[in-house]
């Protein structure tokens, strides 16, 4: 029998030693490779998104309170100001920035560095506000309110007098939840829209300015002195009853000094049984005051006229100022019953303890007015 030829063994899988290290050499240096351009490109990304935009006009960035630094980064890219807000928002990580943006309307232009931008935030270098600016007197009605902002061009007057029907303009205000649920209410924000000057973001709402009125009650009604909701409730009276009683001494009384005595006179009226016989009240009930009541206006059927229903009206009859509410809430002490203005222009009161002291005032102030 032929013996085949032997040969030695040999395994495919096997590479010599100088072959097998050129392989892994190779792998090594393509990883590598891999690497390095992943490396520069995310590097050459990294700096590409940190590069300033393409200078443009400026823009008004609004930046509201309680944003964080994240949502900053969000509305910058947004409005063009930066190229990627994800890299911004590790940059800001990076420096420690961020913490200290304030709110507010920026005015920022394309093409700024980030640095520079950063600057700003921090800086709270804001632009101003466009605003609006009215003054509401004293002693408005609701619907003297709108017209007059209606006139300004500020409002919607049908808008508005809506609105201060409902419940929704109410916002975080207090003050206003006092009102009753009452539907001989005439309008049921009497009294409740503080006079003042105010001034608001052009463009706000019906809702904002009525929003920002019954706030400043609020606000008003806190520097009163310390302890005057005990004042209240010894009175036994609420402070929509409060505020009733300042708006018909702010509607009857000019002269400062005279608001308490006049308030003193109302709550005398009112502890006697008497009906307050108020003009104030009727006008109300008119909507158009008139320069001079007759008898027919007194006999008016409303339950603001004071000359036919006893007691307070249902709510207050114009927005009163911080002298009245004051004055109301610590009346003077008198025995006064009955006060007639003076003809002579003054403006100021005759008061009376009886009705026969109170019809010789009567005859007073008309002779000074011939």
């Amino acid at each position: 029998m032929n013996k085949s030829s032997q040969r030695p063994e040999y395994n495919d899988n096997q590479i010599s030693g100088p072959k097998r290290s050129r392989i892994t050499l190779w792998v090594i240096l393509s990883l590598l490779s891999i690497m390095i351009i992943a490396a520069g490109s995310f590097a050459l990304y990294v700096w590409s998104s940190l590069q300033p935009t393409k200078a443009g006009d400026a823009v008004k960035v609004e930046i509201p309170k309680g944003t964080s630094a994240n949502e900053v980064a969000d509305l910058l890219e947004q409005n063009g100001i930066i190229k990627n807000s994800f890299i911004f928002k590790y940059y800001l990580k990076l420096n420690d920035q961020g913490a200290r943006f304030q709110a507010g309307l920026y005015e920022l232009n394309p093409g700024m560095e980030h640095d520079a931008i950063i600057a700003k935030l921090n800086a709270g270098d804001t632009v101003a506000v466009e605003t609006i600016r009215f003054t509401i007197p004293e002693g408005f009605t609701v619907l003297q309110i709108a017209d007059k902002l209606a006139a300004e061009k500020l409002i919607d007057r049908d808008k508005f007098i809506k609105l201060a029907a409902t419940n929704t303009a109410y916002g975080d205000a207090e003050a206003v939840r006092s009102i009753p649920e009452n539907d001989k209410l005439h309008q049921k924000l009497e009294g409740y829209l503080f006079p003042e000057t105010y001034e608001l973001k052009k463009g706000s709402t019906e809702e904002d300015i009525i929003r920002r009125m019954l706030s400043e009650l609020d606000r008003k009604l806190e520097v009163l002195p310390e302890g005057w909701m005990d004042v209240l409730e010894e009175k036994k009276m609420t402070l929509h009853e409060l505020l009733t009683i300042a708006s018909l001494v702010e509607r009857e009384v000019v002269i400062d000094e005279e608001r308490a005595l006049v308030a003193g006179v109302i709550y005398n009226r009112i502890e006697d049984g008497m009906m307050l016989q108020i003009d104030a009240t009727v006008q109300y009930s008119l909507d158009k005051p008139k320069e001079r009541l007759y008898e027919k206006d007194l006999q008016i059927d409303s339950p603001y006229n004071t000359y036919k229903v006893e007691g307070l009206p249902p709510g207050p009859i114009a927005s009163p100022s911080m002298a009245s509410i004051t004055a109301a809430l610590y009346p003077e002490e008198s025995d006064y019953l009955f006060y007639v203005t003076k003809k002579d222009g003054s403006q100021s009161h005759l008061f009376a303890k009886t009705y026969q002291e109170h019809l010789k005032n009567i005859e007073k102030s008309n002779q000074a007015a011939g």
